[in-house]
């Protein structure tokens, strides 16, 4: 069975159960640890950029912060969920940051577009993307490397062991990544002339630990860690000369180190012959990071703590008659605590705690129904309560249905729901520099639906899908630009709710075509129109992003080919004007990156591979003024036995 058959038949993302695909009323794109392994993707964040409905920008090379954007939303409004681990960084911008998540042993990655809140609570007014990684699998104990090497004086190297039985599996892994990279600020910068650009390297190490014990058919303990450190140079952002209007990347030798951890603890009792269930779990996450300046002055930290505990029961049963249906009933309940503690060496004002600690509980509960006719016709019914220690209390919901016809396969899908971000520790209680915090701030309150539809040709061969979205969010958090109170001639920013609602309107395609045994071509397109409550173009949300794909199999499966093609359209970023730092936004341009790998089975344990990133060299900003890497070359060889 190949993979795309192998994802089509559960998911537990879109409706937090696990179930058929013919249930699920949202729009979810899927992708397997195969497929990124085909394509030798290295940055997770790269394969995002191949699905409907996602925007990615990074500020500069790999290790800089990667933002990711679904259906035009900000990105602290896209929940990370990585092995039932909310990865989201209470520390900063309540975002999770993809520098850092190289391809470590993941084996699926699902994006679930439009808002989740009534499933997931705050943070996923756009959408969730889960990750999940490979556990090991029952016989004799495996073991797998690989070393790599290529442009940049990049290395890598992975290595891991799995194993197991019917009454356990674990897994445990590890990588190394070096790369002394380019630039961060682009050549214009008056702070360097041309030629002067010392390059940003980046450096990280990932463990990764995952073990299930099951001491009986009907009951699962499982743990999960993954443990991060890196270091990264970066450059600094401030007033620009040489007659360019607007802050821009400067270059210097400033750095950031970062330990993060991810832990989560679970327990799985199935009864009833598999009719009943209850999870419980408790997930616990550190994310610490530290900058410094050339002198190695530290000064900035902060470190942010989520310590979560959930419990969930599903109870699935049958009813017959004249309309007989399946149903099943979904309870949930969790308690999460957002802890932050920063420090900065310039505080602002002068007077402000320092370090500063803070922390913010919510609790929750969650409902849901789902009702099934003749395994054709779904309907899913979601409900959330929220309850905050500082914001009042929210209640979210969610809809969602799906139809497929026995004669064409035709599925047509359709979903509503609410969703709420609250604002987050920095926004309320932060400061540095020139930032302002804004302890009134409201939660943002989103709202969004879809239809679409899913149709396969050609004996499967061929799966076109097409969603039209529209999304809303009110109260959105932006910044605005003030006097500074303290000094006259100087001016700061705070963070603001916007008044009004913000429009976001789209249509995302997807076409898979299996001409032949081995090739695949896989081609994806969207469309976004967003605006503020003000009328003006949501920044870093490009109109219109393409992929497509060509992955070719032969020789048994023992060579491989691949070709990837990722179009960004034209789009808008923030901008700072040098003198007055009033925000406004100009436009960036749109680029092309083509991508080329091939690998080789030399033995069954041995295979070579190599690939091509950027092709045809392109020059290219994700991030107003900073810059991005040219063609790279890598190869490598892998070991299993």
């Amino acid at each position: 069975m190949d993979d795309a058959a192998e994802l089509e038949e559960i998911s537990v993302t879109a409706n937090r159960i696990a179930g058929p695909q013919a249930a699920i009323g949202s729009a979810v794109s899927s992708i397997s640890g195969k497929e990124l392994e085909q394509r030798q993707i290295r940055v997770v964040s790269d394969v995002l950029r191949e699905l409907p409905g996602v925007a990615v920008n990074r500020t500069g090379p790999v290790g800089a912060l990667t933002q990711i954007r679904i259906r035009g939303s900000e990105g602290n409004q896209t929940l990370v969920i990585i092995d039932g681990i909310r990865m989201n960084d209470p520390g900063t911008s309540a975002e999770f940051d993809f520098a850092n998540l190289l391809n470590l042993e993941v084996e699926r990655v699902d994006v679930l577009r439009g808002p989740q809140s009534a499933l997931y609570g705050s943070d996923a007014i756009g959408g969730v993307i889960s990750i999940v990684t490979r556990k090991g699998e029952p016989g004799p104990t495996r073991f797998r490397a690989s070393i790599e090497g290529g442009s940049f004086n990049t290395v890598t190297g992975t290595a891991s062991v799995s194993g197991g039985t019917e009454a356990y599996d674990y897994l445990i892994a590890g990588q190394g990544f070096s790369t002394r990279g380019v630039s961060t600020a682009k050549r214009f910068d008056a702070y360097a002339p041309p030629g002067s650009l010392d390059r940003d390297g980046y450096r990280s190490g990932t463990g990764l630990a995952k073990v299930s014990v099951r001491p009986t058919e009907n009951v699962e303990f499982t743990g999960v860690a993954r443990y991060t450190e890196f270091d990264a140079d970066r450059d600094g952002f401030g007033a620009a000369s040489d007659g360019y209007p607007f802050a821009a990347a400067v270059d210097n030798r400033d750095t950031e180190k970062g330990k993060q951890f991810f832990g989560r603890a679970q327990a799985r009792a199935t009864l009833l012959d598999g009719a009943w269930d209850h999870v419980l779990g408790m997930s616990y996450t550190r994310q610490d990071r530290r900058s410094f300046d050339g002198t190695d002055l530290k000064t900035y930290a902060s470190l942010g703590e989520m310590t979560r505990f959930d419990y969930q029961t599903n109870i699935r049963f049958q009813t017959g008659g004249a309309l007989p249906a399946s149903h099943v009933l979904t309870f949930g309940a969790d308690h999460t605590r957002d802890a932050v503690k920063s420090f900065t060496a310039f505080p602002f004002p002068a007077d402000a705690p320092n370090p500063l600690r803070k922390h913010i509980d919510n609790a929750g509960l969650v409902g849901q129904y789902q009702i099934g006719f003749f395994e054709k016709l779904f309907v899913t019914g979601s409900i959330r309560q929220d309850f905050n220690d500082r914001f009042d209390e929210a209640t979210t919901y969610r809809v969602a249905s799906a139809y497929t016809f026995d004669h064409t396969k035709t599925k047509l899908r359709a979903s509503w729901g609410t969703g709420v971000k609250n604002p987050t520790t920095f926004e309320l209680f932060g400061f540095s520099g020139n930032f302002v915090p804004n302890g009134d701030l409201k939660p943002e309150r989103g709202e969004g639906w879809d239809v679409g539809f899913d149709q396969p040709l050609w004996s499967d061969r061929i799966v076109v899908d097409a969603t039209y979205f529209q999304q809303r969010v009110r109260d959105l958090i932006s910044s605005e630009t003030v006097a500074d109170p303290g000094d006259p001639t100087g001016f700061v920013n705070r963070p603001i709710n916007v008044p009004g609602t913000s429009k976001i309107d789209g249509v995302e395609l997807g076409l898979t075509v299996r001409p032949i045994d081995g090739l695949t071509l896989r081609a994806a397109y969207t469309f976004t129109d967003g605006e503020d409550a003000t009328g003006a173009t949501l920044v870093r949300r490009p109109r219109h992003v393409a992929s497509f794909n060509a992955n070719y199999a032969f020789f048994e499966g023992r060579a491989n080919v691949n070709l990837g093609v990722v179009h960004n359209g034209r789009q808008r970023d923030f901008a700072y004007d040098a003198t007055t730092y009033a925000r406004t936004s100009v436009p960036l341009k749109a680029y092309t990156l083509v991508n080329v790998a091939a690998s080789y089975k030399v033995t069954e344990n041995a295979e070579v591979y190599g690939r091509v990133e950027n092709l045809f060299d392109r020059k290219y900003e994700e991030v107003l003024t900073y810059d991005a890497p040219g063609r790279g070359a890598y190869g490598g060889l892998k070991l299993s036995f």
